[in-house]
């Protein structure tokens, strides 16, 4: 999943998930069909995966402290960041996809 979206940013974005080297499109195919933010997804994931796998709580609450951080960035800083580069088109992703848990079926716009 974090792969195929870093591709999906460099090939079809023309950019980077970095704030220095920003996509020139905005990318709304592969898993951006089903989450808004498959990449904090998934590593969010991997985290509490290994929390539950190893019975660790210390790397179940970083986890939680991870996603923490992740939330905020893209409440403060990365979706008005967005929402002026794309406007609109923006705007109709945010009403169909969801930020943090997926969508059942991909969306199709």
């Amino acid at each position: 999943m974090l792969l195929d979206s870093f591709r999906r940013f460099a090939v079809e974005g023309l950019g980077t998930p970095a704030p220095i080297a920003p996509t020139q499109r905005l990318v709304v195919s592969g898993f951006y069909r089903y989450v808004r933010n498959p990449m904090y997804v998934a590593v969010a994931s991997v985290i509490f995966g290994q929390g539950l796998l190893f019975g660790s709580v210390a790397v179940l609450e970083y986890g939680v402290a991870v996603w923490l951080a992740f939330y905020l960035f893209v409440l403060l800083y990365e979706e008005p960041v967005l929402r002026a580069r794309y406007g609109e088109e923006y705007e109709k992703f945010v009403a169909e996809v969801p930020r943090w848990l997926p969508r059942l079926r991909p969306w199709g716009g």
